[in-house]
């Protein structure tokens, strides 16, 4: 029988019953912060009995929390203030730091220039050559400041400073890129090959950033000591907006946490995940460690500090290229000591002061006693929850 809608449409018969496949009708749904909230459940703990503490590459930490590896967040200072407080500060080893005697003057210069201006600055600072006795140097320096020591570089710069900063002490080296992935093509040179890396590597190597399960677990057959998460999600990156490309930290950090859980069981080696990205305030902290990380990694809201080079300002590492800003600087403010922002007392009501205080309260109402507690919780879609009953909150 013919189809007589189909013919008036001037199409065949069968034309009228193919089945068209669309990426569109494909897509799969993901999470932000914003999206998912906590539930609560049956217990409850005082928040002096949550246990916020672990071993990260065997680095003692007592905080689940890393300094993210930017010029106007980490310098040998602000690595020995946030030792001091439990934490761990990475330094860049293709930053300012390593290519400037006293970077103080050129960071001033960055922070104080007109937006229109600062990326041809930054492109006319990063081109200055990275010099070995300064990154011998700044190893010393966050040695004596009281600080183990973690470094990071690019995948291009790896093989060159991973031996070099291993024989001058440093404890652990992050091999940093904008998107890490278990094997990379190049027809202009020779990749660097994180299995062989790895091996002859006398100290731990975390590797990052990632979104994808498969990745990441392959990512750990290769050796990886630590699995860094986040494409785009931070406040002075702009690789989402530039390049199309992120997956919403939720579902990245619970995607790369369920290579880590199924690496466990077939190895028995527990492989950190390291929530990189996107945190501004302790509620988003404990919803990173409820998706699955088990430590965060932090840029921005550590830039607030008094202790922080880069004065109350931030910008992406991938800032300097000359063809294509990936990154852009970003006024935070300086909100006052270290202290405060991870320990208080707040002077804010927006959750961006005492963040580990609002962690630790968060484990303890969801009856968390540790970090991998805390990863067991209960997390449910619930969008309404950044505007239910907020409404005064809000100004209306």
């Amino acid at each position: 029988m013919i189809d007589r809608t189909a013919a008036l449409r001037g199409a065949s018969p069968s034309a009228s019953r193919r089945a068209f496949r669309s990426k569109v009708d494909a897509l799969r749904p993901t999470y932000g912060f914003e999206d998912v909230s906590l539930a609560p459940g049956t217990s409850t703990l005082e928040p002096a009995d949550v246990e916020l503490g672990q071993e990260f590459c065997g680095v003692p930490l007592s905080i689940p929390v890393l300094a993210a590896a930017m010029d106007a967040v980490v310098d040998p200072a602000f690595a020995g203030a946030l030792a001091g407080l439990g934490g761990l500060a990475v330094l860049n080893l293709e930053g300012v730091q390593t290519r400037y005697d006293d970077p103080a003057e050129l960071i001033g210069r960055i922070t104080e220039a007109a937006d229109e201006q600062v990326h041809d600055l930054l492109t006319e600072a990063y081109q200055a050559p990275v010099r070995e006795e300064l990154v011998a140097r700044r190893i010393a320096e966050i040695r004596t400041a009281g600080s183990r020591i973690a470094v990071a570089a690019t995948p291009g710069a790896a093989r060159r400073w991973g031996p070099f900063c291993a024989e001058q002490g440093a404890d652990l080296f992050l091999v940093q890129s904008q998107v890490s992935s278990a094997r990379h093509l190049a027809s202009g040179y020779d990749p660097l090959s994180l299995a062989e890396f790895t091996r002859y590597m006398p100290i731990p190597v975390a590797v990052g950033n990632t979104t994808n399960a498969e990745a990441a677990f392959a990512l750990m057959e290769q050796g990886a000591a630590a699995v860094f998460v986040g494409v785009g999600p931070g406040a002075a990156c702009t690789t989402r907006e530039v390049l199309g490309i992120g997956v919403p930290q939720v579902t990245a950090i619970s995607d790369v946490a369920a290579a880590r859980d199924a690496y466990f069981a077939e190895t028995g080696h527990h492989v950190p995940v390291v929530a990189d990205g996107g945190m501004r305030r302790g509620g988003e902290i404990a919803k990173a460690i409820a998706a699955g990380a088990d430590l965060v990694m932090l840029g921005s809201p550590l830039a607030r500090a008094s202790e922080a080079p880069g004065r109350g300002t931030n910008w992406g590492m991938a800032a300097p290229s000359p063809v294509l800003p990936r990154g852009t600087r970003i006024r935070v403010g300086t909100l006052g000591a270290l202290e405060r922002i991870l320990f208080g007392p707040a002077h804010v009501t927006d959750g961006s002061e005492n963040l580990m205080g609002a962690l630790r309260q968060s484990m303890a109402a969801l009856g968390a006693r540790t970090i991998r507690e805390m990863q067991q919780v209960e997390m449910v879609y619930a969008p309404a929850t950044q505007t239910e009953g907020k409404s005064w909150q809000r100004g209306r």
